[in-house]
């Protein structure tokens, strides 16, 4: 004990070290795009850390140049930091440096990938399975950039986590 707060060692328990090149951390495409001129547009992610107890995921993501999202929140709170490139959130443009945090019980978006596309490290504290509440605004974006939405490609989630993707209304 220090100063009177109890020793949280665990023994035997140590650091895990991953790397972006780690061959058993594979890229998932997990939404997409088609956008007006034919080509798919996608958000890939690595899936770095991804615990049942506590629940969390950390994670690298890539978004292809002017891939859409959907105005979304999670089950948990989630930072992001755009580390490459730029989004726009909502009528707000971030690019890099920019750090956003969502509390969980709130939405943000929808998003749009700048031309070169980006790049984020995201956290999320706990579920990271998502929840919608305006599929509107989502409709309204890709209309305006003549693009459509396609469906939730397949993803490796582990066994103990359901995808709950499939209840999105009116994609």
């Amino acid at each position: 004990m220090v100063d009177g707060s109890p020793d949280e060692r665990v023994p035997g328990l140590e650091p895990t070290f991953r790397h972006l090149d780690d061959p058993d951390v594979p890229w998932q495409q997990v939404k997409a795009i088609r956008r007006a001129d034919g080509t798919v547009a996608s958000v890939w992610e690595k899936w770095l850390a991804f615990s049942p107890d506590p629940l969390y995921l950390s994670l690298y993501a890539k978004w292809d140049p002017g891939v859409i999202q959907r105005r979304h929140g999670h089950l948990s709170p989630h930072v992001l930091m755009v580390l490459e490139g730029e989004i726009l959130c909502g009528d707000r443009p971030c690019p890099v440096g920019t750090h956003i945090e969502l509390p969980r019980g709130a939405a943000f978006g929808p998003f749009i990938a700048g031309a070169e596309g980006a790049v984020l490290f995201e956290v999320m504290m706990g579920d990271p399975r998502g929840w919608g509440d305006d599929p509107d605004s989502f409709q309204r974006v890709l209309a305006e950039h003549g693009a459509e939405a396609l469906p939730d490609p397949p993803i490796d989630l582990p066994d103990w986590l359901d995808d709950l993707r499939n209840r999105w209304i009116a994609d």
